[in-house]
């Protein structure tokens, strides 16, 4: 079974979990402090997928490291362990994250700009661009790129919405170059 198959598995049914007990903000955030340990510490995948480290060895070291998380996760993280899938932990959070913002009806989203937007900018343009997709709202994380001379770049999971100065010279240059062709 692929990866992402199971990991779609296991974040559906933490996701159940926590539409039933009402906590599916707090398990987005432990899962995604899980995810951003895992990725930032690949020594520890290792240990936890070596083959010479006891299971017991490895389920309890988990639990100490993770001792405030809400019990479905801990749980879920220890039969990762054991089934030897826990190399799935980045992508089982990025499915939660996607389930979570479905039911919230909320998307993801990055706004590129030269500096950083205040409040009420990220709301108009979260207001603005939700409307377009279909969603109540987006989620908007601020990047710096000094590269864009002014103006913001939006991307919303695969699609980008250009509305920097230096998007608009690059198309302006294709077009002259079309029309020289």
């Amino acid at each position: 079974m692929s990866k992402e198959i199971v990991a779609a598995r296991y974040a559906l049914a933490l996701f159940q979990i926590a539409k039933e007990n009402g906590t599916i903000d707090k398990f987005e955030e432990e899962l995604l402090v899980i995810q951003k340990v895992t990725k930032e510490n690949p020594e520890l995948l290792n240990v936890l997928k070596h083959p010479k480290v006891l299971l017991e060895k490895k389920k309890s070291m988990m639990s100490e490291a993770f001792a405030s998380l809400s019990q479905p996760i801990l749980s879920t993280i220890l039969l990762l362990i054991e089934r030897q899938r826990i190399n799935v932990i980045p992508e089982l959070a990025d499915h939660f994250v996607k389930l979570a913002n479905d039911e919230r009806g909320t998307e993801d989203a990055i706004v590129y700009s030269v500096r950083l937007l205040d409040q009420d900018e990220l709301t108009a343009l979260s207001d603005t661009f939700a409307k377009k997709i279909g969603k109540t709202s987006l989620r908007l994380r601020n990047v710096i790129d000094q590269n864009l001379i002014g103006g913001v770049k939006l991307r919303i999971g695969n699609r980008i919405y250009d509305g920097s100065i230096s998007g608009k010279l690059e198309r302006i240059e294709r077009q002259l170059v079309a029309k020289r062709s």
